[in-house]
């Protein structure tokens, strides 16, 4: 049986941004689900942990930064 997510926010929610929160709770099922701050019962998107793990890597390497 797989636990309820546990979301953890983004730290620039705080500034009014548009942000996302992770379940980190759940990587060991195998999903890494992520959802928008804004609308926590909206869809949720889920990621493979080395999809998403490239994807924190690109962030914190500024790859995104307009």
């Amino acid at each position: 049986m797989t636990p309820e997510p546990r979301w953890i926010k983004s730290s620039y929610s705080d500034n009014g941004g548009d942000c996302v929160e992770v379940a980190t709770n759940l990587t060991t099922h195998g999903t890494i689900p992520v959802r928008d701050s804004k609308n926590p019962h909206g869809p949720t998107l889920t990621f493979e942990p080395t999809a998403w793990s490239a994807f924190v890597t690109g962030i914190r390497a500024g790859d995104f930064d307009a």
